[in-house]
């Protein structure tokens, strides 16, 4: 689909990298905690790489722990979302635009496969697939632009609001707007054949413009113009 499962040198890392996609794939909702017993238990493993790893992540601002020792996503706040965006908006459209030129044949049937996935997840409101694949595409696309130290930089951001784009989403699904997603994705391939920059980076930008539009309208707070 996209970039192979990487060889882990260590247990910690595999953990990390499990809890990562956790993340990515909504499992961690805002306005729920788990206990570091409770996710050593959902992975198989013991506590040690689990604390360990939860370490990483606080650091990250990705999940935090509480007083009682649980484990719970960061509130969100208006400020925090904004510089999030803004910095996306940044990172994103340049990453994109350096991408493009490396993208191949077979890269472009990479994501046109993550890109028919994702559809799929849309069709079947499947709200976790659908959160991921999103990442996934862009993951896939940024990983073309050769760039070591943004692309971590984005994943971290991504970290932080997944959490709450899974929460949108299943209100969506719930309403029944969720297969009425637009699919940006197709416009952005089109960009990217065309090999048309401007195009594309102001595509990204839109789709992150959008994405906090969404968020800010469903937390009641203003709408970014």
């Amino acid at each position: 689909m996209s970039n192979e499962r990487p060889r882990f040198k260590t247990q910690q890392e595999a953990v990390y990298f499990e809890l990562r996609e956790a993340i990515l794939r909504g499992k961690f909702q805002p306005g729920n905690s788990v206990t570091l017993r409770g996710v050593a238990e959902m992975l198989d493993v013991s506590l040690m790489p689990v604390r360990e790893s939860l370490r990483r992540l606080t650091a990250e601002r990705a999940l935090q722990l509480l007083d009682n020792r649980r484990i719970a996503v960061p509130t969100m706040s208006e400020t925090r979302l904004e510089e999030i965006y803004i910095t996306r908006f940044t990172l994103e459209s340049f990453a994109a635009e350096k991408a493009m030129p490396n993208i191949d044949a077979q890269a472009m049937e990479k994501l046109e496969t993550i890109n028919t996935l994702h559809n799929r997840a849309i069709a079947d409101r499947d709200v976790e697939n659908y959160i991921y694949l999103n990442f996934e595409f862009h993951r896939q696309l940024y990983s073309y632009s050769g760039l070591e130290v943004i692309l971590p930089l984005i994943e971290s951001l991504w970290l932080q609001i997944a959490p709450f784009m899974r929460m949108i989403s299943n209100r969506f699904a719930e309403e029944g707007d969720f297969d009425e997603s637009e699919d940006k994705h197709l416009e952005i391939l089109e960009a990217i054949r065309k090999q048309n920059g401007t195009r594309l980076k102001h595509l990204i930008q839109d789709d992150i413009l959008d994405g906090v539009r969404i968020q800010q309208e469903m937390m009641g707070w203003e709408v970014s113009n």
